[in-house]
């Protein structure tokens, strides 16, 4: 059954550090939707039928990245899974063109920030620090607040993981 699969894909996940909780739902929801059609294993055509009831293109796009992620995997141990394409229902996702500050802008910014109140305590030191530390090195904000000190190596920044999932 394919509940099952997904089962033990979950179970997978979770154990190797994921939470999981939304994809785990959806694929939860895919499964039933597969079983009620009479499927055992991912079908491409079950898959795009699934994804294509989400409400936005984005949501489409996300479900059928989930399941491809997810045939990929259990199509290594059961080759009848099959594995949606992953442009079937396009590329909704449109990001902004990044804004790129000059360098009198980011004097600017860094001066601003080191006179931020209350003086004398760390917070315009914090300020000015972090985004010096942005405009140096072109880390996410997210990234630059997960740094540790021991972060910090003879070769550079290490940057561990990556903060912003693709997916659930």
């Amino acid at each position: 059954m394919l509940s099952d699969t997904v089962t033990a894909y979950i179970k997978l996940r979770h154990a190797t550090g994921f939470k999981f909780a939304k994809s785990a739902g959806m694929l939860k929801s895919f499964a039933a939707f597969a079983e009620a059609q009479g499927d055992a294993v991912v079908r491409v055509s079950t898959a795009l039928e699934w994804a294509a009831l989400a409400t936005s293109p984005q949501q489409r796009h996300q479900r059928l990245l989930l399941m491809r992620r997810f045939a990929l995997v259990v199509k290594a141990e059961d080759a009848r899974h099959e594995v949606p394409p992953v442009d079937s229902h396009g590329s909704p996702l449109r990001r902004r063109t990044p804004h790129i500050y000059t360098q009198a802008k980011i004097s600017q910014i860094l001066r601003t920030a080191a006179d931020l109140p209350p003086k004398g305590t760390i917070r315009p030191i914090m300020y000015t620090t972090l985004f010096g530390l942005l405009a140096a090195t072109g880390l996410r904000i997210s990234e630059a607040l997960a740094l540790k000190c021991g972060d910090i190596s003879e070769d550079g920044l290490i940057v561990r993981k990556r903060l912003m999932p693709l997916t659930h």
